[in-house]
């Protein structure tokens, strides 16, 4: 039996503008955060993959953190952009260290405690007693 935790998707949206107007110059907000990422030396078993538009526009650059049947999702917004890197790359670590993607709260950024667009259950739901 293998100890190896399931894959992590780090979906990042690479058509957000944090806030800038539509006629700038060079790669967008969100293009530059996903680069960042993609550069950075996140664990073995997370890929980042760019994606269009998480209708997230007026709240920043937006990221999804997913993987598996069994682990929550979470969105969550206002990044700025490249220097937001180091941040998601810890909070992302956190998440790919846990079976079900429940990050302590107190172990979380303040960024990731404030930021949460939406968290989305499991495919796979524990029986809960009622």
């Amino acid at each position: 039996m293998s100890d190896a935790l399931p894959p992590v998707e780090l979906l990042v949206c690479t058509t957000c503008r944090a806030g800038q107007p539509t006629d700038i110059e060079g790669p967008r907000p969100g293009t530059q955060l996903f680069n960042a990422l993609k550069a950075s030396d996140l664990p073995a078993h997370v890929t980042v993959k760019p994606v269009e538009c998480f209708s997230n526009c007026d709240f920043g650059c937006s990221i999804t953190v997913r993987g598996g049947d069994a682990r929550w999702t979470y969105v969550y917004g206002n990044f700025t952009g490249a220097d937001d890197a180091e941040l998601v790359h810890d909070g992302v670590t956190k998440y790919a260290a846990t079976t079900d993607g429940l990050v302590p709260w107190r172990e979380r950024s303040i960024h990731f405690r404030k930021n949460c667009i939406a968290r989305i259950p499991p495919l796979e739901i524990p029986d809960v007693k009622s």
